[in-house]
């Protein structure tokens, strides 16, 4: 019955020690990553990017339903090498400086010049000016990650975001080294004290 009890209790401890170490090391990879993450896209000063595919969040509803508002789109660096054509999604810069990303819906040569005309999907009309080849920046890769972790994505690269990222993962991985330790504290004293008995 005693041995029964023994080896219940040494699977138990095998089993929460497997636990333990299992959590630590997500806890650990997961701060390394979003760290490594992080400092990456602090020093490039770019959008976070993920094997070769930069992440854009997606700010407004002019492409809906494609990309709902606060979705993370992956897209492709745009080279001259690369071609576009229509009903392709692409990410240019506009009259104001602002990234957009909207659907070409037909294409037109002026000299040596490709001019663009892009619509957004949830918009009646299409854009009022032509986008130059120049001002393309990048094309959609057809991945999209689901809404809300846009907004997450979006708020990691300011410096408030960036620190928080750091720190909650790091705060995770110290108190669950307080858990355990304090754990095995107790754990320590019940032997001392069924010992003493």
């Amino acid at each position: 019955m005693e041995k029964n009890q023994m080896k219940e209790s040494n699977k138990k401890i095998k089993f929460k020690k497997i636990l333990s170490n299992t959590i630590t090391a997500i806890l650990f990879v997961l701060l390394i990553t979003i760290s490594i993450f992080v400092i990456i896209t602090r020093v490039s000063g770019n959008e976070p990017e993920i094997f070769g595919y930069q992440l854009k969040v997606v700010l407004s509803g002019s492409m809906e339903p494609t990309f709902r508002t606060g979705s993370v789109i992956a897209v492709e660096e745009y080279t001259n090498n690369s071609s576009i054509e229509v009903d392709d999604v692409i990410t240019f810069v506009d009259e104001s400086d602002q990234l957009i990303t909207h659907r070409v819906v037909d294409i037109q040569q002026n000299g040596t010049h490709t001019l663009y005309q892009t619509k957004g999907d949830n918009n009646r009309t299409p854009d009022q000016a032509l986008v130059q080849d120049d001002n393309v920046v990048a094309t959609y890769s057809g991945m999209t990650i689901p809404p809300y972790l846009g907004y997450i994505v979006h708020y990691m690269q300011s410096p408030l975001g960036s620190a928080l990222l750091l720190i909650i993962p790091g705060l995770g991985l110290l108190g669950y080294g307080m858990y355990n330790v304090w754990s095995t504290i107790i754990r320590l004293e019940r032997k001392a004290k069924n010992i003493s008995e």
